[in-house]
């Protein structure tokens, strides 16, 4: 999604164990594995929505909402549910 919103994007990948220290729990940050846009937390846990993280870009950069049909997976939109 950077490259389709031209937008800088960052990854932090840690041992788990990193995330269970008090010097991570004293940055708010939530746990992982969870994504963020600006300061919002848009998906936590392992079930991560690209579709969530898209619509939160796009309210971060003052776009409109994308169609109820561009939010369906491949499957939905293949199979017309």
């Amino acid at each position: 999604m950077g490259e389709k919103y031209e937008i800088e994007a960052e990854i932090v990948s840690k041992p788990r164990a990193e995330y269970q220290t008090a010097e991570y729990l004293k940055l708010g940050l939530p746990p992982a594995p969870a994504a963020m846009v600006a300061e919002e937390v848009v998906s936590q846990g392992p079930n991560i929505s690209e579709g969530k993280i898209e619509a939160a870009i796009r309210r971060h950069l003052g776009l409109p909402e994308l169609p109820q049909e561009a939010k369906k997976g491949f499957l939905e939109r293949l199979f017309k549910k």
